[in-house]
């Protein structure tokens, strides 16, 4: 066992602390506080388990779930809710609660008025409702789930966050059993009306008045996550997601350029474009490109005009270039819009469909674009993460190539930009960075406010918006805001509607968003430029990611 990893373990747990005391949990306070008062002394301890369980079970395994079964991605809120119908049903009818229990009790060996199962089910249910406020450690979880990547690592923090989460919430549930424990006079009065409180507060979530109740308080955890947000539980999270350190060890060479050692093969292809499968084996002798891209990435695609210069000009000398697409959001797992994209670019190259990752993890790969550059004996010469320095890669090239020094270049004009521009900039939840304004509630609508001031790079939500793990999606009177310093901005939308583009109060056009999700030009200037952008969403219109130039 990784000792450094059992640091992230305490770290987990303050984290789920600290969601727990956060306006994300401000919705389940009240059931919390009605399920505990309505039961015998082990009640909030059932209620907690049912919590625990339910919650760290279905983070980690919801989305594969649903993938699998085909259902939508809100199902398992929905059965939460009818789950909560439930347990508020069997306070108020006691036949429903000797229903519910019997099952349950005989599974505990205990007598069905225990409440210990009816405690259970309405922890489960909880656990299924109970949204938590993003943070490192949940979008690591998140992102691991996602993959299925679900190690013992990956469910031993998770079920840290939840206990952590657990505890201030044993605390509401066990206040409100000690809060009535002197008024059970008439025990069936008192469950009736804890059993309307719980129909009520099931009714409010069908209307997503749990949303809006979170909106009315400022996002305080933030600042609260600051050891999540370390660069030790940064170091730990990224080997958490098999992005630990990198299998390539550098080594000198006769040639003057670093040798990093063998070449991982392509693995886990579903596809290829272009080309029949290639394998590096049978590219022995070749000098060989390997590019990690995603169609949508504005970064990648400024890299493309480089890539397809060279394909060009030194494919007879010896070169292939191979793009190997690894999805960054859900819309590039189709294979069908990466066919659509690799033709509507021009690229003739071949490129490999690693929908699973599985290339991706075999070069420890972290970002878009990379370039691993390999020799004709299968080896590594080069990685190259990012943008820029194109004339030392093809100078490498050249070199592995055996190119005379007085052969012709493949001159394309290095666009990297070469000022400090505002970052990329993702806005779905998982990724969501510099967010300023209401708190955040995932995958549900929620109405959202802009606040007074927006600052340098920042950005903040207005009007109806349902943000979801990769995007944010367009409801109702939508608008986004951003503090921008920029030469160029993009945005990768989808769905069918128009965007208003609005910069310091004035209209400055207005685009139609159709066909294939894609990265579109919102601004463009002739030198660097800092304003105050707005943007008006029809409804149905998803956005995904801001990139810059």
């Amino acid at each position: 066992m990784d000792g450094r990893f059992l640091i992230l373990l305490p770290i987990a747990f303050g984290a789920g602390i600290v969601t727990a005391v956060s306006p994300c949990v401000f919705p389940v306070l009240p059931i919390l506080f009605a399920g505990g008062a309505a039961g015998g002394r082990r009640r909030p301890y059932a209620i907690i388990a049912g919590l625990v369980t339910s919650f760290a079970t279905f983070t980690l395994i919801a989305t594969w779930l649903l993938r699998q079964l085909h259902l939508p991605q809100d199902f398992l809120r929905n059965l939460s809710i009818g789950l909560l119908f439930l347990v508020a049903a069997s306070l108020i009818f006691p036949s429903v609660g000797v229903w519910i229990e019997r099952p349950l009790a005989r599974l505990s060996q205990r007598s069905p008025d225990s409440d210990l199962g009816g405690g259970f089910l309405l922890g489960a249910s909880l656990g299924l409702v109970f949204v938590p406020c993003g943070g490192p450690i949940i979008g690591a979880i998140s992102a691991n789930a996602a993959r299925v990547h679900l190690g013992w690592q990956t469910i031993a923090i998770t079920v840290a966050y939840a206990l952590g989460a657990a505890l201030p919430m044993l605390a509401i549930a066990a206040l409100g059993q000690r809060a009535t424990r002197r008024i059970r006079a008439n025990a069936q009065v008192l469950r009736t009306g804890l059993g309307i409180v719980l129909a009520l507060a099931a009714l409010a979530l069908v209307f997503n008045a749990d949303t809006k109740l979170q909106t009315w308080f400022p996002d305080y955890t933030h600042a609260l996550q600051g050891v999540e947000r370390s660069s030790v539980a940064r170091d730990e999270l990224a080997k958490l997601q098999h992005r630990g350190p990198s299998r390539f060890k550098a080594q000198p060479a006769v040639d003057k350029l670093t040798d990093y050692g063998p070449a991982p093969d392509f693995a886990g292809i579903s596809e290829w474009i272009n080309s029949k499968p290639l394998t590096l084996q049978r590219l022995r002798g070749k000098v060989v490109l390997v590019d990690f891209w995603t169609y949508s990435c504005i970064n990648c695609l400024r890299t493309l005009p480089h890539l397809e210069a060279w394909d060009k000009r030194y494919r007879k000398a010896g070169l292939v270039i191979v793009g190997v697409h690894t999805p960054e959001f859900a819309f590039e797992h189709v294979p069908s819009n990466v066919r659509e994209a690799t033709r509507k670019l021009g690229i003739r190259y071949s490129v490999a469909i690693d929908d699973g990752y599985h290339t991706w993890d075999a070069y420890q790969n972290d970002s878009w674009p990379a370039e691993y550059l390999i020799d004709k004996r299968g080896d590594v010469r080069e990685i190259k993460k990012g943008e820029g320095q194109y004339g030392e890669t093809e100078e490498t090239i050249r070199t592995l190539l055996g190119e005379p020094a007085t052969a012709q270049l493949a001159s394309v004009k290095d666009r990297t930009p070469q000022h400090l521009t505002t970052p990329e900039s993702y806005l779905g939840w998982e990724r969501l960075d510099r967010y300023v304004g209401s708190p955040l509630s995932a995958n549900v609508p929620v109405s959202y406010r802009f606040p007074r001031e927006i600052p340098l790079n920042d950005l903040a939500y207005s009007g109806v918006w349902k943000v979801e793990r990769q995007r944010i999606v367009a409801l109702h009177d939508a608008r986004l805001r951003l503090h921008f310093l920029a030469q160029n901005v993009y945005l990768v939308l989808s769905g069918h509607g128009r965007l208003q583009v609005i910069v310091g109060g004035r209209p400055v056009k207005t685009i139609p968003v159709k066909g294939l999700s894609r990265l579109y030009t919102l601004l463009h200037y002739k030198r660097l430029a800092e304003g105050a952008l707005e943007l008006r969403f029809t409804p149905g219109i998803a956005a995904y990611a801001f990139t810059f130039g």
